[in-house]
């Protein structure tokens, strides 16, 4: 019995592992968003433990207010496996996705969400809202919060205190 609790500990020591490294590259895609002075969110899609799609926001620099990281970063993970629904992928992103964004994630019929930081003011996943675990929907997603939250949180205030 132990053996088995130490299995289950290693595999989820493993997940979480894992989760911390494919994070890095949404941390990477909010870096660039800053650079091109964009707010500092950045997101990625895996599926079979790989990259498939990645994008920063571009809300200014494509003057549409759709352009949010999580969105781009669907729409490319979509084309990648060339349909509209991205079965068994998950979604990595910077700051807790907004309403617009988690119905993009419904809609697409995301697995899971892994987040970096809380977002207080527009977060719909638990902070404001709570649309993916909503019974009412025809869709959940399962989340894990907080992954290189510090980070994601870091970004966001350089990114701020440095336009004030």
């Amino acid at each position: 019995m132990a053996r088995g609790g130490m299995l289950f500990w290693h595999v989820m020591l493993d997940a979480a592992t894992a989760d911390v490294a494919l994070m890095q590259a949404a941390l990477e895609e909010a870096c660039a968003a800053a650079q091109r002075g964009e707010v500092p969110i950045g997101a990625a899609v895996v599926i079979d433990g790989k990259v498939v799609a990645r994008a920063g926001n571009r809300t200014i620099g494509d003057c549409d207010p759709t352009a949010h990281a999580e969105i781009l970063a669907l729409r490319e993970a979509a084309r990648h496996v060339g349909n509209h629904r991205i079965l068994d992928a998950v979604l990595y992103v910077t700051i807790e996705p907004c309403a617009m964004c988690a119905g993009a994630m419904i809609q697409a019929r995301i697995a899971r969400l892994v987040y970096g930081a809380d977002d207080p003011k527009a977060g719909a996943v638990r902070s404001c809202f709570t649309m993916l675990s909503d019974a009412r929907l025809n869709h959940r997603v399962d989340v894990t919060a907080g992954v290189a939250g510090e980070e994601s949180v870091a970004l966001l205030r350089e990114f701020f205190a440095a336009r004030r």
